[in-house]
């Protein structure tokens, strides 16, 4: 929950140029991520609205224009994405994945708070809507090293990531799996908070994050990642 005095607190913070310093810096958020059958089929995957993750970067400015769902399973975690709004069509290149359209995720499996260089447990995973194959018209959905990390996460297989996407007239639907032999560390049993943080990039829209902006290194600092409580149903 963002506390009531988060209003107060950006306005002492700012000046007539701006903010000061982003407002999510002042708090450490927790998301819960619900347990949910992961039911994939030749549509991709579908997630109630009770599996809704927020973006708390509206306290900075920063746009909200993406439905973001995610879900875990003890066959892994999944997501829906579902983005409104567009007039153009999103720009993807599987050779320059960094710069794409799409939702980049980063789990840390083993939730360390305060490092600053990635370990073995931390992950990052990008999903684009287009961008693959002659006519950059198949979904892409990769894992890539994070930056100065001291160690990385065990090789997947090309096609351990399920992808799929659906262009709609304003936008595009993505859903993803990423199976839990895919996630290093990956214990819900005994380790039911993760590391993590997402971001929706667009480069008409805006990136839409979910505490702070790119303007922050949380490219590779797990320590400016959020963190998500896995909630069991049982």
């Amino acid at each position: 929950m963002v506390p009531k005095n988060v209003t107060s607190r950006f306005v002492v913070l700012s000046s007539a140029k701006g903010p000061l310093l982003d407002p999510t810096m002042l708090f450490r958020f927790e998301v819960r991520l619900q347990q949910h059958t992961l039911d994939w089929t030749s549509r991709g995957l579908s997630l109630p609205t009770s599996c809704r993750v927020p973006s708390f970067a509206a306290l900075s400015g920063g746009p909200i224009y993406a439905d973001v769902r995610i879900a875990w399973d003890v066959s892994g975690i999944g997501f829906h994405l579902l983005v409104n709004g567009k007039r153009q069509l999103p720009w993807c290149r599987e050779t320059r994945l960094d710069e794409s359209d799409g939702l980049h995720l980063w789990m840390d499996t083993r939730n360390s708070p305060n490092i600053h260089r990635a370990t073995q447990h931390c992950h990052r995973f990008l999903w684009l809507p287009a961008g693959g194959g002659p006519k950059r018209e198949r979904p892409v959905a990769a894992m890539v090293p994070i930056n100065r990390a001291r160690t990385n996460p065990k090789p997947i297989r090309p096609d351990a990531l399920k992808i799929h996407a659906i262009p709609r007239h304003d936008g595009y639907e993505l859903s993803g799996l990423i199976p839990a032999d895919a996630l290093t560390g990956y214990d819900p049993k005994d380790q039911s908070q993760i590391g993590f943080y997402y971001l929706v990039a667009d480069r008409e829209l805006g990136n839409q994050a979910l505490t702070l902006s790119t303007d922050f290194p949380v490219a590779e600092d797990p320590s400016l990642w959020s963190e998500a409580a896995l909630i069991s149903n049982s």
